[in-house]
């Protein structure tokens, strides 16, 4: 997988507050790091953990006058990443002790994919014919209406009446969207990792979404990059394997840094960005394309108050995949079989607000076995006399 510098970061990294995680095998364990030019700042010393370090109200003054503190070229550790070094230190995901929420159908392209999947009970081969149809009676319907409104229920009324109506509908234009638990806390894994699909998947994708990192009190702080890998055949045989369908080895990538918020960058460039999908795989293969956040249904801060409130609480801070517009159908091995991973696909999440979360695909059953969990990094730190 090559990667180059200049791609992981931002096009305006040099205004912009980066945060994130390294592994640093000199002491075992994970250490909070700020990006400084083409370095990486150890600031450890300041909080332990990045789901601490966003608590802060001071958090954009302190990073700014941080000057000490431990460097890594980041030239070196992205190296090292990518070449799996396990004895140099490497990048990881950039949040540690926040859950990992999602929310799901916040697109119509997906959630007509969605009603796809659910149609074709798994079976790609039977995939476009059925999308054929829906685009045609369900798209131009559900596409301006707000989710929630009068105008959505008469929709529903109406697809209803059609036989057209599906549990993701429900979600999609309804009053409640799907806000769901994605991977369990420290599971995700950062840009330049392995990413992993159930070898027993024939009918997966990528799924390029901007994710939010959120308070203990619901504030939002900035946001990431996120690769909510997804298994269309498994989720398509029955929602109830959604568990199955998300969530396995290295089936949460999220990267490559936090970017805060901040004079440059605000709730309001997220609203606007351009999300660039790329896949590359070793038999020749490219697919390509773009999600745009203007085009999502419900207003991000608006995904944030269904995941929390009275009725939820997140005492360590949470992340929040926002949704995914794009959902591929572009034929990989046959007409009309639509898209699905192979073994070496190099999956490239990109915006010029954010940088590149870049991962290659591997059977979850192979990828890299997830052994550092909440004992394993709170032991670390207090033998590190951190915490």
């Amino acid at each position: 997988m090559n990667f180059e510098l200049n791609e992981l970061l931002p096009v305006d990294a040099e205004r912009a507050l980066l945060i994130g995680r390294i592994f640093d095998p000199a002491v075992g364990g994970p250490t909070v790091v700020l990006v400084v030019g083409d370095e990486l700042v150890d600031i450890t010393s300041i909080e332990a953990t990045v789901s601490r370090l966003l608590e802060r109200d001071d958090i954009a003054s302190v990073l700014r006058a941080t000057q000490s503190g431990q460097r890594w070229a980041l030239g070196d550790v992205l190296a090292a990443t990518v070449a799996g070094d396990a004895d140099a230190p490497r990048l990881l995901s950039p949040i540690d002790l926040q859950v990992v929420k999602a929310a799901g159908v916040t697109f119509v392209e997906s959630m007509l994919e969605r009603v796809i999947e659910e149609r074709a009970q798994g079976d790609s081969a039977r995939a476009e014919a059925i999308r054929d149809q829906l685009i045609e009676v369900v798209g131009g319907a559900i596409s301006s209406v707000k989710p929630g409104s009068a105008e959505a229920e008469k929709v529903k009324e109406l697809l209803q009446r059609e036989g057209l109506w599906s549990q993701y509908l429900e979600v999609g234009i309804g009053p409640d969207p799907e806000i769901f638990t994605k991977a369990p806390v420290l599971s995700s894994v950062g840009s330049g990792s392995t990413i992993g699909v159930l070898s027993r998947s024939s009918w997966n994708n990528p799924e390029p979404e901007v994710v939010l990192a959120v308070t203990s009190t619901g504030e939002v702080r900035g946001a990431a990059l996120g690769n909510d890998v997804n298994l269309r055949d498994f989720e398509g045989r029955s929602a109830l394997l959604l568990t199955e369908a998300k969530d396995n080895n290295g089936s949460c990538a999220i990267g490559p840094f936090i970017r805060l918020f901040d004079e440059h960058f605000t709730m309001d460039s997220v609203r606007e960005l351009l999300v660039n999908l790329s896949v590359r795989g070793t038999d020749g293969f490219v697919m390509e394309g773009t999600s745009s956040m203007e085009k999502i249904s419900r207003d991000p801060e608006e995904l944030v108050e269904h995941a929390y409130g009275p009725h939820h609480q997140y005492p360590d801070g949470f992340v929040l995949f926002t949704g995914t517009l794009f959902s591929p159908v572009q034929d990989r091995y046959a007409a009309g079989a639509g898209f699905t991973h192979a073994l070496g696909d190099v999956v490239s999440i990109s915006t010029p607000q954010l940088g590149t979360l870049r991962n290659t695909v591997e059977d979850s059953e192979t990828a890299p076995r997830w052994e550092h969990g909440i004992w394993s990094l709170a032991s670390n730190l207090n033998a590190r006399n951190l915490i």
